[in-house]
């Protein structure tokens, strides 16, 4: 029997409908994603206006926000395609086609796998033999610190968690000034109880590498604030600039010893997502925690339980990467120099976008030390800022729309990662071959001068 309680409209024999923008979880509602913003989907409706012969002063949409490499042109490494199209169709491991080292990795995860299937479930913290893979890739990029299965959870990608919103320092390379923590620690606790500190290194949307010693001081701050620290990784093997070296959280952690090894709870995310694997779509990754409370540990591993498991193939190219081919086997050679070139040609990509872009007055862009994206500072007009006010956008936002509607490339403003008042940004990938690449920063350039022009 219906609930005479609840009360329904009905118009012309159809009834409201059950969930509504009223009555849907306000936070949902409330949830802004930069990188999914209304540009973008400004920019899809203009590429099908494109692709239904809609003149536009531009041919196509340069889709310079992503940060999908094989979307961008990225080529897959060879390997991990071969060692995934044969535990995803195991007949071919008769083929002659496949190189032995491939085959045996195939057949070492299929083993794994229940019903030596890929479609099988797994446990919910992942493939056990994967696990240990990763501990050992771990222990063995830590210079022998030890890694423990048991802490290693196989994921979908590096999920983001609870954040601090605190801003970086620009003027040193986006450094993380402790300082700046410790303010947005405090306005934060006039509102709830902080206990959680979420760090990126090397930075998205910043490009920057911390330095061990930036690194030290983090830790010290969160152990003496008795917060979680998380250190998202997932561009680890992405590093450009000359000088800078990735260090993880972990080994500074474990390197700096009692009371922080000890005591100091710490979760570290990697993923296939990035660098010169940038298997986006396969979402693989994992979390390895340190210090967790073992009460804690059981109540995540309850909460993995009900989401089954992680996606098998993600837990296979994560597998390929813990474990790549070693000095001797038959793929060796080409998956060392399908890596170097993937990674030399970001190194190019990231140099080029520093340079071009610090050509054009008014536009100032930090080394791009890391990671794939960099995030320009531009000086905007007053006349520019009111216009952008009168249609109740944020400057930057304002500056991206009209750069869309005019050229075709697609950028994320700086107000949607967060940024110091008065200063405005954008953050561009540096993705796009190095030859469309040098337009896109050319055309962005014209565009600025352009735009400066009209609203000086």
């Amino acid at each position: 029997m219906a609930n005479k309680n609840i009360k329904e409209q009905v118009v012309n024999g159809i009834r409201d409908k059950v969930l509504t923008l009223d009555t849907m979880n306000q936070s949902v509602k409330n949830i802004e994603y930069a990188v999914l913003g209304p540009i973008v989907l400004r920019a899809m409706e203009l590429e099908k206006e494109l692709q239904q012969g809609v003149k536009k002063p531009f041919t196509e949409i340069i889709h310079a926000y992503k940060g999908d490499a094989h979307a961008m042109g990225q080529k897959p490494i060879t390997f991990m395609c071969q060692v995934l199209a044969l535990c995803q169709y195991p007949d071919l491991l008769n083929s002659p086609a496949f190189p032995e080292d491939a085959k045996k990795r195939a057949k070492r995860i299929l083993q794994a796998c229940e019903g030596h299937s890929t479609g099988s479930y797994s446990a919910s913290a992942g493939i056990q033999m994967i696990r240990e893979d990763v501990a050992r890739y771990i222990e063995h990029r830590d210079g022998g610190i030890t890694s423990d299965p048991e802490n290693i959870f196989l994921s979908t990608g590096a999920t983001s968690a609870i954040m601090i919103n605190y801003y970086l320092d620009e003027e040193h390379h986006w450094a993380l000034d402790v300082a700046e923590l410790q303010e947005a620690l405090d306005q934060a606790k006039a509102h709830c109880q902080p206990r959680v500190l979420c760090v990126i290194n090397p930075g998205n949307p910043t490009g920057q590498v911390l330095s061990r010693e930036n690194i030290e001081a983090v830790i010290r701050f969160a152990y003496e604030e008795h917060l979680f620290l998380m250190a998202d990784e997932v561009y680890q093997d992405s590093i450009y600039a000359e000088g800078s070296q990735f260090h993880s959280f972990k080994k500074v952690l474990m390197e700096m010893g009692p009371p922080y090894a000890q005591q100091l709870e710490l979760a570290s995310f990697h993923s296939c997502s990035k660098g010169y694997i940038g298997k986006c779509g396969f979402r693989g990754g994992y979390t390895e925690v340190v210090n967790m409370d073992p009460a804690v540990k059981q109540q995540m591993l309850k909460l993995l339980s009900v989401r089954l498991c992680p996606p098998v193939p993600g837990q296979i190219v994560m597998d390929i990467v813990m474990n790549p081919p070693r000095p001797g086997e038959p793929s060796y050679e080409q998956f060392q120099q399908e890596k170097k070139a993937v990674l030399a040609n970001l190194a190019e990509k990231a140099h080029l976008t520093e340079k071009i872009l610090n050509k054009q007055p008014g536009i100032h862009c930090n080394p791009v030390q890391g990671a794939m994206y960099s995030f320009p500072c531009i000086e905007l007009p007053p006349k520019a800022l009111h216009h952008a006010k009168e249609l109740g956008q944020s400057a930057d936002m304002f500056f991206c729309i009209q750069l869309l509607e005019e050229t075709g490339i697609c950028m994320v403003p700086g107000s949607g990662f967060g940024q110091k008042d008065d200063t405005y940004h954008f953050r561009m990938t540096i993705l796009p071959p190095v030859e469309k690449l040098k337009i896109l920063l050319e055309k962005l350039n014209q565009f600025y001068a352009k735009f400066i022009q009209e609203y000086s």
